[in-house]
């Protein structure tokens, strides 16, 4: 019996709602730490639903909702039940508050066919930059690493000026307003960003799109919104903790400068300015976010603090090894997958 149909479909919901609960989270979190206190969840809900809105309708129209992501990939023909696994994975450690990769999790998948069989073969592979998987590794840890850079870089020079005051002055009614709008310009830039680098790891089920009939299209977005929805509803969920526990991270101010040079980061891998990597290769948008988070704090520490305190510089290790658990399970999993697929 062909579940091609069924398997499609369940897996896009099942994926939808795993990219959700995990990346948009990471994406959108400072947006809603900063705004939970001033604003109604459907309001913040309504602003994110306009911007994906646009991105989905443009892409629909273009034939490539995945933004040209998932070009390297092949569509099989056939969906077997073992397709659903990696999206149910996810699920899983996403409710336990791990943020991971879903772009390793999921795309990898996709990618068996260029997979070794044998695990010593499978190791090699995820270092070699000519293979998909090997390819979108590196690229992700680079992520992290540009990140990472740029925000304790960033964070040294400028946190006396801007997150020492924001800590040490209450912001002002007049402020709130400057801020807000400053805010949500840079939440719907990085927003854009993010939608147009991850949006494969949820339409890769269904085939990227492509062939997508009205009716189906709709329906995938009505799916979206109602799990933005409740996502927002439920103020973040597990993963959102992440976010939480950095230093001022409720502060819009503080929010807005954190919005901003992710998604100018995002930018530049979109587009490939470093040269790098192809710009069409997907990579983990979780491992840029980690990476800024870590580089923010340390800077923070080392300019307001002269020295990295011994919680803080556990929390960044223990954000880092979250990331190496969901990399580890993903390349696991492939492989029981390579095996069921024989």
């Amino acid at each position: 019996m062909d579940l091609t149909f069924i398997v499609m479909w369940l897996g896009f919901i099942l994926a939808a709602y795993s990219v959700v609960g995990n990346d948009v989270i990471q994406t959108l979190g400072t947006f809603l730490t900063s705004n939970e206190k001033t604003q109604k969840w459907y309001v913040l809900w309504g602003f994110a639903s306009i911007i994906l809105l646009a991105a989905l309708t443009y892409g629909y129209f273009q034939d490539d909702i995945s933004y040209g992501r998932l070009a390297k990939f092949q569509m099989p023909e056939v969906y077997p039940w073992y397709y659903l696994l990696p999206p149910i994975v996810l699920l899983l450690i996403t409710r336990s508050g791990i943020p991971v990769s879903t772009t390793f999790m999921i795309l990898t998948l996709f990618s068996l066919s260029g997979i070794p069989s044998d695990i010593t073969s499978l190791l090699s592979n995820t270092f070699d930059t000519g293979t998909k998987l090997g390819g979108m590794i590196q690229k992700s840890i680079m992520g992290y690493i540009v990140s990472f850079v740029s925000a304790l870089v960033i964070y040294v020079a400028i946190s006396r000026l801007t997150e020492k005051r924001f800590i040490d002055s209450k912001i002002t009614p007049a402020g709130q307003k400057f801020w807000m709008v400053a805010q949500w310009f840079t939440t719907g830039f990085l927003w854009f960003q993010w939608l147009t680098q991850d949006l494969a790891n949820i339409y890769i089920y269904l085939r990227g799109g492509n062939d997508l009939s009205t009716l189906g299209f709709f329906f995938s977005v009505a799916v979206l919104l109602a799990l933005l929805a409740y996502i927002f509803y439920m103020r973040g969920g597990a993963v959102q903790e992440v976010v939480r526990q950095k230093s001022n991270t409720a502060d819009i101010r503080s929010a807005t400068f954190i919005d901003l040079i992710y998604g100018i980061i995002l930018y530049i891998f979109k587009y490939n300015y470093l040269g790098l990597f192809e710009a069409e290769l997907p990579m983990s948008t979780t491992w840029v976010f980690i990476g800024l988070l870590a580089g923010r704090e340390i800077g923070m520490q080392v300019n307001l603090h002269k020295k990295v305190n011994l919680s803080v510089a556990r929390m960044i290790f223990a954000d880092l090894g979250k990331v190496f658990f969901g990399l580890i399970v993903s390349v696991v999993l492939v492989f029981i997958i390579k095996l069921l697929a024989g």
